[in-house]
């Protein structure tokens, strides 16, 4: 029987590029918008944009956040997108303070609008920038480290752990994670259904893990 992807729709987002990039690749992807139907899911995407506490708040209202932790504690894969990353994390500072998933430990904060050399930078990341791979796993596979990736974001995340940390990428001398892992639950922080043959390669490669 082939796997079943689920992509959860908890409308903060638009979902359309993420469901033509898995049908392109043949995954023929179901949405999601109950807790019920992720019992029956091997793989789930959470995708999306916007800000965290809305997109917290909306996947407690949906009452989705215990079958998520089901999945993921399960060892079954999970794979969060741009926003869907973010909220993985302990908590953000986006507009306050929030509390994330907690599923690895760590907090989200706006990038800094200056550098290094204490030159102004321009807030958002937008357009392509290259990945720098820290593991060998097989969510890379066939992905070079230097490949670019399509970014949107204003806020990144910072890892309590470096191991969790898979790829990272710089923007105007700011060092930016760009991948996160543990087991089998990742998070992109670019977004691979917008970037290209490489992106599409991260997708085929997570629903064959």
């Amino acid at each position: 029987m082939p796997n079943k992807i689920g992509i959860i729709d908890y409308g903060i987002s638009n979902i359309h590029n993420v469901i033509q990039a898995f049908n392109y690749i043949g995954a023929n992807p179901i949405l999601i918008s109950c807790k019920k139907d992720i019992l029956s899911i091997d793989y789930l995407v959470l995708p999306g944009v916007g800000a965290f506490e809305k997109g917290i708040k909306s996947l407690r209202e949906k009452n989705l956040i215990e079958s998520i932790y089901n999945h993921i504690n399960a060892d079954n894969p999970f794979l969060g997108i741009c926003l869907g990353m973010q909220l993985l994390m302990t908590k953000s500072f986006e507009f306050g303070e929030h509390t994330g998933l907690d599923i690895i430990s760590g907090y989200v904060k706006k990038i800094p609008n200056i550098d290094k050399d204490g030159n102004k930078q321009k807030i958002p990341h937008i357009g392509w920038n290259n990945l720098h791979t820290t593991q060998n796993i097989k969510l890379l596979k066939d992905i070079d480290s230097h490949d670019y990736m399509y970014f949107v974001h204003s806020y990144s995340v910072i890892c309590e752990k470096v191991d969790n940390i898979i790829a990272s990428t710089s923007y105007n001398n700011i060092n930016i994670t760009a991948m996160i892992g543990s087991n089998n639950c990742y998070g992109c922080q670019f977004h691979p259904e917008k970037s290209g043959s490489k992106g599409l390669k991260i997708l085929e490669n997570f629903i064959n893990l």
